[in-house]
Protein backbone atom coordinates (compact mmCIF):
# COMPACT_ATOMS: atom_id res chain seq x y z
CA UNK A 1 0.00 0.00 0.00
CA UNK A 2 1.80 3.14 -0.61
CA UNK A 3 0.93 6.45 1.57
CA UNK A 4 -0.94 8.94 1.17
CA UNK A 5 -0.57 11.03 3.77
CA UNK A 6 3.20 10.01 5.54
CA UNK A 7 5.75 11.02 4.84
CA UNK A 8 9.20 10.83 6.11
CA UNK A 9 8.87 13.08 9.59
CA UNK A 10 4.92 12.36 9.87
CA UNK A 11 2.36 13.83 8.51
CA UNK A 12 2.75 17.44 6.64
CA UNK A 13 1.06 19.63 4.79
CA UNK A 14 0.12 23.85 4.73
CA UNK A 15 -2.21 24.45 7.22
CA UNK A 16 -6.07 24.64 6.58
CA UNK A 17 -5.42 22.51 3.53
CA UNK A 18 -5.98 18.92 3.51
CA UNK A 19 -4.55 17.40 4.94
CA UNK A 20 -3.42 19.37 7.76
CA UNK A 21 -7.30 20.69 7.95
CA UNK A 22 -9.16 20.29 11.28
CA UNK A 23 -11.49 17.51 9.65
CA UNK A 24 -8.55 15.62 9.19
CA UNK A 25 -6.73 16.18 11.87
CA UNK A 26 -9.83 14.75 13.89
CA UNK A 27 -10.27 11.43 11.56
CA UNK A 28 -6.51 11.15 12.65
CA UNK A 29 -6.87 11.84 16.30
CA UNK A 30 -9.45 8.39 16.02
CA UNK A 31 -7.49 6.55 13.90
CA UNK A 32 -4.94 6.86 16.14
CA UNK A 33 -6.92 5.98 19.30
CA UNK A 34 -7.97 2.83 17.14
CA UNK A 35 -4.44 1.92 17.19
CA UNK A 36 -3.25 2.66 20.20
CA UNK A 37 -6.68 0.89 21.49
CA UNK A 38 -5.40 -2.29 19.65
CA UNK A 39 -2.65 -2.51 20.81
CA UNK A 40 -2.14 -1.84 24.23
CA UNK A 41 -4.36 -3.65 27.09
CA UNK A 42 -4.27 -1.04 29.88
CA UNK A 43 -7.88 -0.04 31.13
CA UNK A 44 -7.62 3.86 31.09
CA UNK A 45 -5.12 4.89 28.08
CA UNK A 46 -3.51 8.34 27.71
CA UNK A 47 -1.98 10.17 24.79
CA UNK A 48 0.48 13.01 25.82
CA UNK A 49 0.22 15.96 22.71
CA UNK A 50 2.94 18.55 22.18
CA UNK A 51 3.23 21.45 19.40
CA UNK A 52 5.16 24.08 18.39
CA UNK A 53 4.86 27.73 18.04
CA UNK A 54 2.58 28.09 14.55
CA UNK A 55 -0.25 29.82 14.85
CA UNK A 56 -2.53 26.76 13.31
CA UNK A 57 -1.03 24.46 16.67
CA UNK A 58 -4.15 25.43 18.25
CA UNK A 59 -6.61 24.51 16.20
CA UNK A 60 -4.71 21.32 15.24
CA UNK A 61 -3.95 20.35 18.67
CA UNK A 62 -7.84 20.97 19.57
CA UNK A 63 -8.78 18.88 16.63
CA UNK A 64 -6.47 16.00 17.07
CA UNK A 65 -7.28 16.11 21.24
CA UNK A 66 -11.01 15.96 20.25
CA UNK A 67 -10.51 13.13 17.67
CA UNK A 68 -8.77 10.83 20.49
CA UNK A 69 -11.45 12.02 23.42
CA UNK A 70 -14.33 10.85 21.08
CA UNK A 71 -12.58 7.25 21.40
CA UNK A 72 -12.73 6.86 24.78
CA UNK A 73 -9.20 8.27 25.50
CA UNK A 74 -7.92 10.43 27.84
CA UNK A 75 -5.31 13.48 26.32
CA UNK A 76 -2.31 15.08 28.29
CA UNK A 77 -1.63 18.36 26.46
CA UNK A 78 2.24 19.71 27.28
CA UNK A 79 2.34 22.66 25.34
CA UNK A 80 4.96 24.32 23.55
CA UNK A 81 7.77 21.88 24.05
CA UNK A 82 10.38 20.02 21.22
CA UNK A 83 9.83 17.35 19.89
CA UNK A 84 12.19 15.27 21.79
CA UNK A 85 10.80 15.78 25.03
CA UNK A 86 7.60 14.68 23.58
CA UNK A 87 9.16 11.27 23.30
CA UNK A 88 11.03 11.17 26.50
CA UNK A 89 8.09 12.33 28.49
CA UNK A 90 5.95 9.87 26.89
CA UNK A 91 7.56 6.80 28.19
CA UNK A 92 8.53 9.05 31.59
CA UNK A 93 4.87 9.27 32.48
CA UNK A 94 3.62 5.86 30.67
CA UNK A 95 1.58 7.13 28.40
CA UNK A 96 0.51 4.80 25.66
CA UNK A 97 1.66 7.02 22.68
CA UNK A 98 2.98 10.86 22.31
CA UNK A 99 1.96 13.01 18.98
CA UNK A 100 3.83 16.01 18.24
CA UNK A 101 2.50 19.00 16.02
CA UNK A 102 4.74 20.48 13.99
CA UNK A 103 6.69 21.00 10.63
CA UNK A 104 9.92 21.15 12.17
CA UNK A 105 11.88 23.60 9.89
CA UNK A 106 9.28 24.65 7.19
CA UNK A 107 7.70 27.97 7.33
CA UNK A 108 5.12 28.79 9.63
CA UNK A 109 2.39 28.63 7.01
CA UNK A 110 2.94 24.49 6.73
CA UNK A 111 2.44 22.30 9.64
CA UNK A 112 2.14 18.92 10.61
CA UNK A 113 1.91 15.37 12.86
CA UNK A 114 4.25 13.16 14.14
CA UNK A 115 3.38 10.32 16.37
CA UNK A 116 5.52 7.99 18.87
CA UNK A 117 4.86 4.94 20.97
CA UNK A 118 5.10 3.86 24.41
CA UNK A 119 8.60 3.49 24.17
CA UNK A 120 9.38 6.99 22.28
CA UNK A 121 10.24 5.86 18.95
CA UNK A 122 8.53 7.25 16.34
CA UNK A 123 5.76 4.92 14.53
CA UNK A 124 7.08 2.70 11.80
CA UNK A 125 5.65 1.71 8.69
CA UNK A 126 3.60 -0.66 9.83
CA UNK A 127 1.69 1.39 12.36
CA UNK A 128 1.57 4.31 9.87
CA UNK A 129 0.07 2.63 6.82
CA UNK A 130 -2.67 1.11 9.31
CA UNK A 131 -3.45 4.38 10.01
CA UNK A 132 -3.54 5.36 6.27
CA UNK A 133 -6.02 2.65 5.84
CA UNK A 134 -8.09 3.71 8.35
CA UNK A 135 -8.25 6.88 7.32
CA UNK A 136 -8.92 5.98 3.92
CA UNK A 137 -12.48 4.09 4.96
CA UNK A 138 -15.69 5.74 4.86
CA UNK A 139 -17.16 4.01 7.33
CA UNK A 140 -13.55 3.32 9.63
CA UNK A 141 -15.02 4.18 13.45
CA UNK A 142 -17.43 2.40 15.18
CA UNK A 143 -19.78 5.28 17.03
CA UNK A 144 -19.24 5.83 20.51
CA UNK A 145 -22.94 6.62 21.56
CA UNK A 146 -21.44 6.31 25.72
CA UNK A 147 -21.30 9.92 27.15
CA UNK A 148 -19.36 7.81 30.50
CA UNK A 149 -16.89 6.96 27.57
CA UNK A 150 -16.01 9.90 26.02
CA UNK A 151 -11.80 10.37 27.19
CA UNK A 152 -10.99 13.86 28.94
CA UNK A 153 -7.94 16.50 28.02
CA UNK A 154 -5.67 17.25 30.89
CA UNK A 155 -3.08 19.91 30.94
CA UNK A 156 0.81 18.92 32.61
CA UNK A 157 1.81 21.89 34.27
CA UNK A 158 5.48 21.07 34.33
CA UNK A 159 6.29 19.40 31.28
CA UNK A 160 9.14 22.05 30.75
CA UNK A 161 10.51 21.19 34.27
CA UNK A 162 10.37 18.08 33.19
CA UNK A 163 12.71 18.16 30.17
CA UNK A 164 15.07 20.06 31.89
CA UNK A 165 15.61 17.77 34.61
CA UNK A 166 16.30 14.95 31.65
CA UNK A 167 18.42 17.25 29.88
CA UNK A 168 20.64 18.50 32.88
CA UNK A 169 20.82 14.58 33.93
CA UNK A 170 22.20 13.11 30.58
CA UNK A 171 25.58 14.99 31.56
CA UNK A 172 25.64 13.48 34.91
CA UNK A 173 25.78 14.18 38.35
CA UNK A 174 27.29 17.35 39.27
CA UNK A 175 28.27 18.36 35.44
CA UNK A 176 27.88 21.94 34.97
CA UNK A 177 28.77 24.43 31.75
CA UNK A 178 30.54 27.69 33.96
CA UNK A 179 33.07 29.29 31.75
CA UNK A 180 31.09 28.61 28.39
CA UNK A 181 29.35 31.81 26.80
CA UNK A 182 27.07 30.15 24.23
CA UNK A 183 24.87 31.83 22.00
CA UNK A 184 21.55 30.43 21.33
CA UNK A 185 19.25 30.80 18.29
CA UNK A 186 15.88 29.60 19.54
CA UNK A 187 14.24 29.37 15.38
CA UNK A 188 11.34 31.03 17.50
CA UNK A 189 9.97 27.79 17.72
CA UNK A 190 9.59 25.05 20.40
CA UNK A 191 12.38 25.30 21.96
CA UNK A 192 12.51 28.97 22.78
CA UNK A 193 12.03 28.33 26.86
CA UNK A 194 14.13 25.34 27.31
CA UNK A 195 17.13 26.06 25.46
CA UNK A 196 18.33 29.31 27.21
CA UNK A 197 16.93 28.06 30.34
CA UNK A 198 18.66 24.97 30.48
CA UNK A 199 22.38 26.42 29.66
CA UNK A 200 21.67 29.37 31.95
CA UNK A 201 20.87 26.63 35.40
CA UNK A 202 24.24 24.60 34.24
CA UNK A 203 26.19 27.83 34.54
CA UNK A 204 27.29 29.20 30.81
CA UNK A 205 26.66 32.72 29.86
CA UNK A 206 23.69 32.75 27.47
CA UNK A 207 23.12 35.21 24.32
CA UNK A 208 19.98 34.28 23.38
CA UNK A 209 18.41 34.85 20.07
CA UNK A 210 14.90 34.38 18.63
CA UNK A 211 13.43 33.27 21.23
CA UNK A 212 10.11 35.71 21.05
CA UNK A 213 7.44 33.08 18.82
CA UNK A 214 4.35 35.26 17.42
CA UNK A 215 3.17 32.12 15.57
CA UNK A 216 4.69 33.61 12.29
CA UNK A 217 7.98 34.17 12.72
CA UNK A 218 9.35 30.40 13.66
CA UNK A 219 12.38 29.75 11.21
CA UNK A 220 11.73 33.08 9.55
CA UNK A 221 15.70 34.38 8.76
CA UNK A 222 16.80 32.29 11.71
CA UNK A 223 17.45 29.06 13.73
CA UNK A 224 19.48 26.24 11.64
CA UNK A 225 18.78 26.93 7.66
CA UNK A 226 19.71 30.74 8.32
CA UNK A 227 22.93 30.67 11.20
CA UNK A 228 24.18 33.82 9.82
CA UNK A 229 22.74 35.87 12.75
CA UNK A 230 24.15 33.34 14.91
CA UNK A 231 27.59 33.57 13.54
CA UNK A 232 27.28 37.50 14.10
CA UNK A 233 26.11 37.78 17.39
CA UNK A 234 29.21 34.81 18.43
CA UNK A 235 31.86 36.98 16.70
CA UNK A 236 30.47 40.18 18.22
CA UNK A 237 30.36 38.67 22.17
CA UNK A 238 34.04 37.01 21.37
CA UNK A 239 31.29 33.56 22.58
CA UNK A 240 32.93 29.90 22.57
CA UNK A 241 29.91 28.51 20.53
CA UNK A 242 26.88 28.99 18.26
CA UNK A 243 24.20 26.70 18.23
CA UNK A 244 20.98 27.00 16.29
CA UNK A 245 17.77 24.92 16.52
CA UNK A 246 15.35 24.14 14.20
CA UNK A 247 11.76 24.98 14.40
CA UNK A 248 11.01 21.44 17.30
CA UNK A 249 14.30 21.91 18.59
CA UNK A 250 14.93 17.99 17.28
CA UNK A 251 18.28 19.12 15.27
CA UNK A 252 21.06 21.74 15.78
CA UNK A 253 23.69 23.39 13.81
CA UNK A 254 26.63 24.52 15.22
CA UNK A 255 29.34 27.61 14.74
CA UNK A 256 32.54 27.31 16.37
CA UNK A 257 34.71 30.04 18.27
CA UNK A 258 36.04 31.57 14.69
CA UNK A 259 32.86 32.07 13.41
CA UNK A 260 32.85 29.16 11.19
CA UNK A 261 30.00 26.84 10.37
CA UNK A 262 30.22 23.35 11.89
CA UNK A 263 27.21 21.15 10.51
CA UNK A 264 26.46 17.53 11.36
CA UNK A 265 29.14 15.38 9.64
CA UNK A 266 31.58 17.51 11.56
CA UNK A 267 29.43 16.81 14.78
CA UNK A 268 29.02 13.33 14.07
CA UNK A 269 32.72 12.89 14.02
CA UNK A 270 33.63 15.03 16.80
CA UNK A 271 31.21 12.91 19.12
CA UNK A 272 31.94 9.39 17.57
CA UNK A 273 35.40 10.10 18.13
CA UNK A 274 35.51 11.39 21.59
CA UNK A 275 32.98 7.85 22.30
CA UNK A 276 35.36 5.89 20.85
CA UNK A 277 38.06 7.09 22.77
CA UNK A 278 36.66 6.21 25.91
CA UNK A 279 35.37 2.81 25.12
CA UNK A 280 31.86 3.99 24.99
CA UNK A 281 30.75 3.64 21.25
CA UNK A 282 29.12 0.37 20.56
CA UNK A 283 30.58 -1.94 18.19
CA UNK A 284 33.00 1.39 17.12
CA UNK A 285 30.38 2.12 14.48
CA UNK A 286 28.93 5.39 13.42
CA UNK A 287 25.15 5.74 11.73
CA UNK A 288 24.57 8.39 9.11
CA UNK A 289 22.53 8.33 6.09
CA UNK A 290 23.14 8.88 2.28
CA UNK A 291 23.39 12.51 2.53
CA UNK A 292 26.70 12.15 4.86
CA UNK A 293 30.07 13.41 3.28
CA UNK A 294 32.28 10.90 2.13
CA UNK A 295 34.89 12.85 3.85
CA UNK A 296 33.27 11.78 7.03
CA UNK A 297 33.34 8.46 6.38
CA UNK A 298 37.16 8.33 4.99
CA UNK A 299 37.79 10.31 8.52
CA UNK A 300 36.13 7.66 10.17
CA UNK A 301 38.15 4.73 8.87
CA UNK A 302 41.12 6.50 9.49
CA UNK A 303 40.47 6.82 13.53
CA UNK A 304 39.47 2.99 13.56
CA UNK A 305 35.69 3.54 13.31
CA UNK A 306 33.11 1.94 11.35
CA UNK A 307 30.35 4.17 9.43
CA UNK A 308 26.93 2.56 8.27
CA UNK A 309 24.35 4.22 6.19
CA UNK A 310 20.50 4.37 5.82
CA UNK A 311 18.36 6.36 4.07
CA UNK A 312 17.35 9.89 5.09
CA UNK A 313 15.67 10.39 8.23
CA UNK A 314 16.61 10.30 11.77
CA UNK A 315 13.71 7.49 11.85
CA UNK A 316 15.75 5.53 9.85
CA UNK A 317 18.74 6.76 11.53
CA UNK A 318 16.81 4.75 15.12
CA UNK A 319 15.64 2.14 13.33
CA UNK A 320 19.42 0.88 12.19
CA UNK A 321 20.65 1.76 15.64
CA UNK A 322 18.19 -0.50 16.90
CA UNK A 323 18.64 -3.42 14.92
CA UNK A 324 22.90 -3.07 14.49
CA UNK A 325 22.65 -2.47 18.19
CA UNK A 326 24.74 0.65 17.53
CA UNK A 327 24.23 3.81 20.25
CA UNK A 328 25.38 7.07 18.44
CA UNK A 329 24.16 8.25 15.12
CA UNK A 330 22.87 11.27 12.61
CA UNK A 331 22.43 13.50 9.52
CA UNK A 332 24.04 16.07 8.40
CA UNK A 333 21.28 18.11 8.29
CA UNK A 334 21.81 18.24 12.38
CA UNK A 335 19.40 15.41 14.09
CA UNK A 336 21.51 14.03 16.93
CA UNK A 337 20.48 10.31 18.18
CA UNK A 338 22.41 9.77 21.38
CA UNK A 339 20.92 6.29 22.11
CA UNK A 340 22.15 5.84 25.17
CA UNK A 341 20.39 9.26 26.46
CA UNK A 342 17.34 9.50 24.53
CA UNK A 343 15.15 7.28 21.32
CA UNK A 344 15.58 10.57 18.67
CA UNK A 345 16.72 13.80 17.79
CA UNK A 346 17.59 16.19 20.18
CA UNK A 347 19.03 19.47 19.44
CA UNK A 348 19.64 20.72 22.86
CA UNK A 349 20.80 17.63 24.07
CA UNK A 350 23.22 17.82 21.57
CA UNK A 351 24.58 20.84 22.52
CA UNK A 352 24.77 19.84 25.88
CA UNK A 353 27.16 16.99 24.85
CA UNK A 354 29.08 19.26 22.67
CA UNK A 355 29.70 21.56 25.21
CA UNK A 356 30.52 18.58 27.66
CA UNK A 357 33.11 17.33 25.45
CA UNK A 358 34.85 20.87 24.89
CA UNK A 359 35.00 21.43 28.51
CA UNK A 360 36.58 17.54 29.43
CA UNK A 361 39.29 18.13 26.63
CA UNK A 362 39.58 21.88 27.37
CA UNK A 363 39.43 22.16 23.93
CA UNK A 364 37.84 24.77 21.30
CA UNK A 365 34.87 23.57 18.78
CA UNK A 366 37.38 24.49 15.99
CA UNK A 367 40.48 22.17 16.93
CA UNK A 368 37.61 19.21 17.64
CA UNK A 369 36.41 19.18 13.96
CA UNK A 370 38.59 20.16 12.27
CA UNK A 371 40.21 17.16 11.69
CA UNK A 372 37.36 15.60 9.81
CA UNK A 373 37.33 16.09 5.90
CA UNK A 374 35.05 17.47 3.97
CA UNK A 375 34.74 16.78 0.21
CA UNK A 376 32.85 19.78 -1.90
CA UNK A 377 29.24 18.51 -1.73
CA UNK A 378 26.62 20.71 -3.96
CA UNK A 379 22.88 20.45 -2.76
CA UNK A 380 20.16 22.27 -5.44
CA UNK A 381 16.50 22.13 -4.64
CA UNK A 382 14.22 21.73 -7.45
CA UNK A 383 10.73 22.89 -7.08
CA UNK A 384 7.86 20.15 -8.33
CA UNK A 385 4.63 19.37 -9.10
CA UNK A 386 4.67 15.36 -9.41
CA UNK A 387 6.52 12.73 -8.62
CA UNK A 388 8.21 10.51 -11.63
CA UNK A 389 10.20 7.54 -10.96
CA UNK A 390 13.78 8.82 -12.19
CA UNK A 391 14.84 5.29 -13.87
CA UNK A 392 11.70 5.17 -16.32
CA UNK A 393 13.11 8.53 -17.99
CA UNK A 394 15.97 7.66 -20.28
CA UNK A 395 17.30 11.62 -20.59
CA UNK A 396 17.43 11.49 -16.70
CA UNK A 397 19.07 8.32 -16.48
CA UNK A 398 21.54 8.86 -19.12
CA UNK A 399 22.63 12.37 -17.47
CA UNK A 400 23.11 10.70 -14.19
CA UNK A 401 24.96 7.55 -15.44
CA UNK A 402 27.85 9.72 -17.87
CA UNK A 403 27.75 12.55 -14.65
CA UNK A 404 28.70 9.51 -13.13
CA UNK A 405 31.61 8.15 -14.32
CA UNK A 406 33.45 11.28 -14.91
CA UNK A 407 33.04 11.91 -11.23
CA UNK A 408 34.90 8.41 -10.71
CA UNK A 409 34.88 6.26 -7.70
CA UNK A 410 35.71 9.26 -5.28
CA UNK A 411 31.89 11.44 -6.30
CA UNK A 412 28.58 10.51 -6.02
CA UNK A 413 25.25 11.73 -7.31
CA UNK A 414 22.07 11.05 -5.46
CA UNK A 415 18.65 12.59 -6.57
CA UNK A 416 15.52 11.85 -4.43
CA UNK A 417 12.14 13.74 -3.63
CA UNK A 418 11.80 15.32 0.08
CA UNK A 419 9.83 13.35 2.54
CA UNK A 420 8.67 16.72 3.88
CA UNK A 421 8.34 19.25 1.30
CA UNK A 422 7.58 19.37 -3.23
CA UNK A 423 11.03 19.78 -4.14
CA UNK A 424 13.96 17.08 -5.58
CA UNK A 425 16.95 16.70 -4.08
CA UNK A 426 19.76 16.70 -6.50
CA UNK A 427 22.92 16.66 -4.45
CA UNK A 428 26.42 15.93 -5.90
CA UNK A 429 30.12 15.21 -4.32
CA UNK A 430 33.59 14.98 -5.40
CA UNK A 431 37.37 16.06 -5.37
CA UNK A 432 36.92 18.71 -7.63
CA UNK A 433 34.68 22.02 -6.58
CA UNK A 434 34.05 22.94 -10.50
CA UNK A 435 33.31 19.50 -11.94
CA UNK A 436 30.57 19.11 -8.64
CA UNK A 437 29.14 22.26 -10.03
CA UNK A 438 28.63 21.35 -13.33
CA UNK A 439 27.32 18.13 -12.83
CA UNK A 440 24.42 19.50 -10.44
CA UNK A 441 23.37 21.95 -13.31
CA UNK A 442 23.66 18.95 -15.85
CA UNK A 443 21.56 16.76 -13.87
CA UNK A 444 18.79 19.56 -12.68
CA UNK A 445 18.48 20.73 -15.85
CA UNK A 446 17.83 17.15 -17.50
CA UNK A 447 15.18 16.82 -14.53
CA UNK A 448 13.57 20.56 -15.22
CA UNK A 449 12.94 19.35 -18.93
CA UNK A 450 11.55 15.89 -18.48
CA UNK A 451 9.23 17.21 -15.47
Amino acid sequence: MTKRFFGTDGVRGVANKEPITAETVLKLGKALAKIVNKNHSSNRKRILIGKDTRISGNMLEMALAAGICSMGMDVILAGEIPTPAIAFLTTDMMCDAGAVISASHNPFEDNGIKFFNGKGLKFDDTQELAIEELLGSETFIEVNDDPGRLGQVLKLEDALGRYLVFLKNSLGRGANLKGLKIVVDCANGAGFEAAPKVFQELGAEVICLSNCPDGRNINFECGSLHPERMTEELLRNDAHLGVALDGDGDRAIFADEKGKVVDGDQIMGMVAADLYERGSLKKNTLVATVMSNVGLEISMKERGIDMVRTAVGDRNVVEKMLSGGYNFGGEQSGHLVFFDHSTTGDGILSALQVCSIMKRRSAALSELTGWIKKFPQVLNNLPINCRINFEEIPEVRKVISDCQKRLGQSGRILVRYSGTQSLCRVMVEGEDQGLVQKIVAEVSNAIVRNM
